[in-house]
């Protein structure tokens, strides 16, 4: 993952229970994802005008890197047994 997204995403367990999120804000990487699916980016950016494109791409770039990992890599952290208990 480039290190420039990286420092974007923050994962803290006292942060809205150690969901990825953008750094210094309670906006959750599945959140951003969730709306870009009903809005369109610059939508968001005028809703949420603390956010940057950067912080959009960021997220995009991290779930992309999530969905990549190799599939016993995701078994091992219990990823795709998370997702399909929701």
């Amino acid at each position: 993952m480039d290190a420039n997204f990286l420092e974007r995403i923050q994962i803290d367990p006292d942060v809205l229970l150690g969901k990825p999120v953008i750094k210094g804000t309670r906006i959750s990487v599945s959140f951003l994802l969730n709306a870009l699916t009903t809005m369109s980016v610059e939508e968001l950016l005028k809703a949420y005008p603390f956010l940057t494109k950067e912080d959009v791409t960021a997220a995009l770039y991290y779930a992309a890197n999530i969905v990549d990992k190799p599939a016993k890599e995701k078994e091992k952290e219990g990823i795709d047994r998370e997702i399909l208990a929701q």
